[in-house]
């Protein structure tokens, strides 16, 4: 900087197979990302090699002098840094003239200038030390001056690693996590019982997507994979390690936080990001005739979003359901679709509708499972176009919503010693439930509108609300939206739509 005065720093890099594997400077500035000097250095080093002088290891240039040389070579150098080297150079003396010492075990001798061998790791320097160091700093301000922004940072620091195979990223996101499960305010809030705030509970759902991120990965070797759910179940069993739920004993939840907004919380039955343009990227050497990333990736985006899950306890952990789905849709929902694509909905939703317990739009659920209704939405209007009777059927078997259906008995009834056999209908904790009801309301309103002018599926649809929706209100707002649906200015009423509107309405 132009107002400091200029000082000259003594700078250190040492570099292997075209990474840094370990710098030192005499500026002293602690820091986890490089200092000034040592990217100055490099930046040097990158753009003028020639005026760098390459040198062969030192072990291969004493291995061309004779005795006299070594012994001048050796003095000059002890007489050069006597202070520092001396005592080191004095013991070294002793352990070689002695037989039995450890040194003369050993053939040869190391040479920091020669490189390692071939087959030896090499990864990029990484202070772990200030990793440690920093986390820590910035979870003891608890969020303020700008730290949670510090974190998340380092978090994108760790993505980018990953991003470039470097195998720093998980040795950062493993000293990062553990400073994490070191923070005193845990202990604390288990204690007295009391909640995260939402803004560390992001960050804890960020340490677990990039862990996600590790363990997914197809380059890793099995070895490193069956280490680190060594460590991630180390981590799970210490007793302050927080439930992804977030309920913990008496934690009640705050349910002024529910969803919608909750929903929609990172949105801004994102806004700024400029629209990206998808394309397909051809893979030859893995895929099948006429697949490419694009389709891969839409493809795995269909199973994870169609797969059966049991709805979580906690208020946080069901918000979170409903957010990560609603963005992996708004993801999908930028991509235009090809004839490629609608192939792949296609299958997707028919080997959805036919496929056993793992699908979330199979004929039988668990009836705490969590419903389809904003994903059969998405693709109820992305299939319509193409083909409408898979589109209705994918639909139609999405508005359940069993949760809010009455357990069947089990036992004859008519017998009183059999009444402990009844099995009980415990209403579930469903904080996110009328989030989840409006979904339900918005994919039915979807197919009423779509439906307008063929007889046969808006009795369909009516048959199918009037057995699913449990909410009053939301089946007036249906009785509404078919009535203007019928009576729309440009056509003649639709005649049926307006018994469907009356059939709701008396309902």
């Amino acid at each position: 900087m132009q107002s400091e005065p200029e000082t000259v720093c003594n700078v250190a890099i040492s570099f292997d197979r075209c990474k840094i594997t370990s710098v030192t400077c005499s500026c002293g500035n602690k820091d986890i990302f490089y200092c000034a000097h040592v990217v100055a250095l490099s930046l040097y080093r990158i753009r003028k090699p020639d005026q760098v002088k390459l040198h062969l290891p030192i072990s291969e240039t004493l291995f061309q002098m004779n005795r006299d040389q070594l012994q001048k070579f050796v003095q000059y150098l002890i007489t050069v840094h006597h202070t520092e080297v001396l005592p080191t150079a004095q013991k070294l003396a002793d352990e070689i003239l002695s037989q039995n010492s450890e040194i003369n075990q050993v053939h040869g001798a190391p040479d920091p200038t020669a490189g390692a061998s071939i087959d030896d790791e090499n990864c990029w320097h990484l202070d772990e030390e200030q990793v440690q160091e920093q986390v820590k700093l910035f979870l003891s301000q608890g969020g303020y001056h700008g730290s949670g922004k510090q974190l998340n940072l380092l978090f994108a620091k760790v993505r980018e690693m990953l991003k470039m195979r470097d195998s720093n990223g998980a040795r950062m996101l493993t000293l990062i996590t553990e400073q994490f499960m070191a923070d005193p305010r845990l202990s604390l809030w288990r204690q007295q019982g009391t909640s995260m705030t939402d803004k560390y509970r992001q960050l804890w759902d960020e340490l677990g997507a990039l862990w996600m991120c590790i363990v997914l990965n197809p380059h890793c070797k099995l070895e490193q994979k069956a280490s680190w759910l060594k460590q991630l179940k180390k981590w799970n069993s210490v007793d302050v390690c927080p439930w992804e739920d977030g309920n913990h004993g008496n934690e009640l939840p705050n349910l002024t936080n529910a969803l919608p907004q909750g929903a929609n919380a990172n949105q801004e039955n994102m806004g700024h990001c400029k629209s990206l343009e998808y394309q397909h990227l051809p893979a030859h050497k893995f895929l099948e005739e006429g697949e490419s990333y694009l389709t891969l990736a839409v493809e795995v985006a269909l199973i994870g979003l169609g797969q059966q899950r049991i709805m979580p306890d906690g208020l946080y952990a069901q918000e979170k359901v409903c957010r990560n789905e609603e963005q992996l849709i708004s993801k999908l929902q930028e991509i235009e679709l090809d004839d490629t694509l609608v192939k792949i909905f296609r299958k997707q939703a028919v080997f959805l509708l036919e496929a056993g317990p793992y699908s979330g739009l199979g004929e039988v659920v668990h009836r705490e499972s969590v419903p389809m209704h904003t994903f059969a939405k998405y693709l109820f209007t992305s299939l319509l176009p193409h083909d409408a009777e898979l589109a209705y059927k994918t639909a139609l078997r999405a508005m359940r919503l069993l949760v809010l259906e009455s357990t069947a008995p089990s036992g004859d009834m008519s017998r009183p010693h059999h009444i402990a056999s009844v099995v009980p209908n415990r209403y579930p904790r469903w904080f996110t439930l009328s989030h989840i009801e409006s979904q339900q309301c918005e994919l039915a309103s979807t197919m009423l509108t779509a439906a307008k002018g063929d007889v046969r599926r808006l009795e369909t649809v009516l048959e199918s609300i009037q057995k699913n929706i449990h909410s009053s209100s939301h089946i007036f707002k249906l009785a509404q939206d078919a009535f203007k649906i019928a009576t729309l200015m440009d056509s003649l009423p639709d005649i049926t739509l307006l018994k469907v509107s009356l059939e709701l309405g008396l309902q």
